[in-house]
């Protein structure tokens, strides 16, 4: 019997990264379900025009920086009165080029997005909902979380800590009713692209990530959304470690 997801993991939803991307498409098909929103981002003003654009639920908004303690931790303050039961791990940037040529302060500004606000919004959240018994956490992988990759060395390296790390706390959440997700896309089309200056000329859009990972929640486990993203994989998968890496 298919499970409704507002019933499921209801009211509330938090969706890290929701200005932009994949994080946007996220707020919007949750909040074409039902769901009550918790919209966060560095970005106030694109907050605020997202939160009208899906005026038919009701938003908070939480312009914060998740590079910063701080940021996280105004997470988890400003929604400890919400019966919230599903978080949306989306933010998340790249860089490009030799990790060498690249300013050391971004790179370790990526590993404290992409890594280490993922684990302190996973452990306030999931810690939440194994008490509530129920609850849901879709983390953010990617293609590249399965080899290393040139001119990507430390976002494929954050994305396979994401990886390894949804595996795991998958297994230690399920005997409490909550379901965990790694959603590893491919090449996709979002802010994040641009601000790596990544170049993807097959790129699919952001809108395939959201629905076919929250369809796959309930199953646990990674989807890999969009053909790309399998035909990718297919393709990597007889190939030696050291020969998939690119």
């Amino acid at each position: 019997m298919k499970r409704n997801r507002l019933e499921t993991y209801g009211p509330w939803a938090v969706v890290t990264g929701a200005s932009d991307g994949i994080g946007r498409e996220f707020a919007r098909s949750l909040a074409a379900e039902g769901f009550k929103l918790v919209l966060v981002a560095r970005r106030k003003i694109a907050l605020d025009a997202l939160a009208k654009v899906l005026s038919s639920t009701e938003c908070r908004i939480i312009d914060a920086d998740l590079a910063t303690r701080a940021g996280v931790q105004r997470v988890d303050t400003e929604t400890r009165t919400l019966d919230v039961g599903l978080l949306v791990a989306s933010a998340g940037f790249g860089t490009s080029g030799d990790f060498l040529d690249n300013a050391v302060e971004e790179e370790l500004s990526m590993i404290d997005v992409n890594c280490r606000a993922v684990a302190e919004l996973s452990h306030v959240f999931g810690g939440r909902f194994a008490r509530q018994r129920r609850g849901g956490l879709v983390l953010l992988s990617s293609l590249v979380a399965f080899q290393g990759v040139r001119r990507a060395a430390n976002y494929a390296a954050t994305k396979a800590w994401v990886q390894s790390f949804a595996e795991g706390l998958a297994l230690e959440l399920a005997p409490f009713g909550v379901d965990v997700l790694s959603s590893a896309p491919g090449p996709i089309r979002s802010g994040f692209g641009a601000r790596a200056d990544m170049k993807m000329s097959m790129a699919l859009g952001p809108e395939a990530v959201a629905t076919q990972s929250l369809a796959a929640l309930p199953r646990g486990g990674t989807v890999r959304p969009g053909w790309l993203s399998k035909f990718l994989e297919w393709s990597l998968m007889f190939l030696p470690r050291w020969g998939a890496c690119a």
